[in-house]
């Protein structure tokens, strides 16, 4: 009986053993999970802060941009997008079909347009909000076979030596001479000078015909835009790599 007894006890034993065992590895797994839902949560905080960020960004420079050229961009017949683009579309400003000269008018507008942008792009509370500032040289349909056989490829050179020609403009002004090197090499940073040949040609509406699928007005088509690339563009581009993983 003894015997019996003690080997009774010892299987009790080893169940109450086995028990611990599944309870400490419930115990594990329940702060595996937690600390799983804690991550997802900073995460999605982080995600929220960002798309904020990204909103509230855009909406003071598109705030300051349109309160200081509200009056001139009517003049010029320069349109202010949400999204930070800024449209020459004028065909009295834009370049002659063919041609990479800076007209008399557009270079008037310019001289204007240059130093107080960049005044409000180079406060010092966008200092680490902005990536880049795309200058974009758009083109016509128009073969440019001087530059190549191909026309598409013609024309991004056109519109590369366009875009070239408009951000050398810029540098040659007086406002950039006088920048302080530190302002300088920020700029030189920022600014890229980009060739789209005739990719995003606008309709007579001015609408991307790649969207409308109407014909292209080359007149609108031949331009050159302004673009403002903020740094939290670039981090929802990663959250967005990071979600569809």
């Amino acid at each position: 009986m003894a015997l019996a007894k003690g080997k009774g006890s010892s299987n009790e034993s080893n169940w109450i053993s086995f028990s611990d065992i599944m309870t400490g590895l419930m115990v594990i797994f329940m702060f595996i999970a937690i600390s799983y839902i804690v991550e997802v949560q900073k995460k999605q905080k982080e995600r929220d802060i960002i798309f904020e960020e990204f909103k509230a960004t855009k909406e003071q420079l598109y705030a300051e941009l349109e309160n200081e050229f509200k009056d001139d961009f009517k003049e010029w017949q320069v349109e202010l997008d949400k999204d930070l683009s800024i449209k020459f579309t004028n065909p009295e400003v834009l370049f002659e079909s063919g041609q990479t000269n800076i007209r008399p008018y557009f270079a008037q507008i310019l001289t204007e347009f240059f130093p107080r942008y960049f005044t409000i792009l180079m406060q010092e509370k966008y200092k680490n909000k902005i990536a880049e500032i795309r200058i974009e040289g758009h083109t016509d349909t128009v073969a440019a076979l001087i530059f190549d056989n191909d026309p598409y490829i013609g024309n991004i050179m056109l519109s590369q030596l366009r875009s070239a020609q408009v951000l050398k403009y810029f540098r040659n002004m007086d406002y950039y001479k006088n920048l302080s090197s530190k302002d300088e090499q920020r700029l030189q940073f920022w600014i890229t000078a980009n060739g789209l040949s005739f990719g995003r040609t606008l309709d007579d509406n001015k609408q991307l015909t790649a969207l409308t699928g109407k014909k292209a007005n080359n007149n609108y088509s031949r331009r050159v835009e302004f673009r403002i690339i903020t740094t939290s563009e670039t981090l929802i581009e990663q959250v967005l790599k990071e979600i569809s993983k």
